[in-house]
């Protein structure tokens, strides 16, 4: 298993649409804040895993927070969600507009973890997939090497082991600042 990158980037999927009002707050929220201002202009993912995210997946190393309560960050720019979003068959995404309209906000995870020490806010990360019920959270930096980083990198992911592995993500807790994005693209 590979060790973690010295510079390991992080990446948030939203909709074109959205754009315009994450940069007028300047903040990215999670789904729960979004939902308590009234929602984000184009939803992107499952409604029912979101739902699970907000209502019964707990980050376990932040006692009595759910998923939901995180802004989410996959560590791959080509993540499976990315893929279902791509391919637009598959039964569970309410959005299906395909990949084109989907933009990559890309963050360095030092940068972002060193922010929230600062303003001390919370922030997680799993090691698969964060909306299974199985899936371990850890909050330290020393810790990154127990994520499977040659399933995060992987291109082919139809192993089922992989495909939870790559799913890994990254959280932060409420809201993070605009001004951390370093890149704005396409995948």
């Amino acid at each position: 298993m590979m060790t973690s990158p010295a510079r390991p980037k992080l990446y948030h999927i939203t909709h074109v649409d959205n754009l315009r009002a994450i940069a007028a707050a300047g903040e990215l929220l999670s789904d729960a804040a979004m939902i308590a201002q009234g929602g984000p202009v184009q939803a992107v993912g499952m409604s029912g895993i979101k739902r699970l995210r907000l209502e019964e997946r707990e980050v376990a190393c932040h006692p009595g927070t759910k998923v939901g309560d995180y802004v989410p960050f996959s560590f791959c720019p080509r993540s499976v969600m990315l893929y279902v979003s791509h391919r637009s068959n598959h039964p569970g995404p309410g959005y299906r507009a395909g990949q084109e309209p989907i933009m990559h906000l890309e963050m360095d995870l030092h940068t972002v973890v060193q922010w929230a020490q600062r303003t001390g806010t919370r922030w997680a990360f799993s090691l698969s997939n964060a909306a299974a019920y199985y899936t371990e959270f850890r909050a330290r930096l020393e810790e990154l090497d127990q994520l499977d980083w040659t399933a995060i990198v992987a291109t082919d992911f139809r192993s089922a082991e992989v495909k939870e592995r790559k799913q890994a993500e990254f959280l932060v807790h409420g809201r993070l600042p605009f001004a951390l994005i370093e890149h704005i693209g396409q995948p």
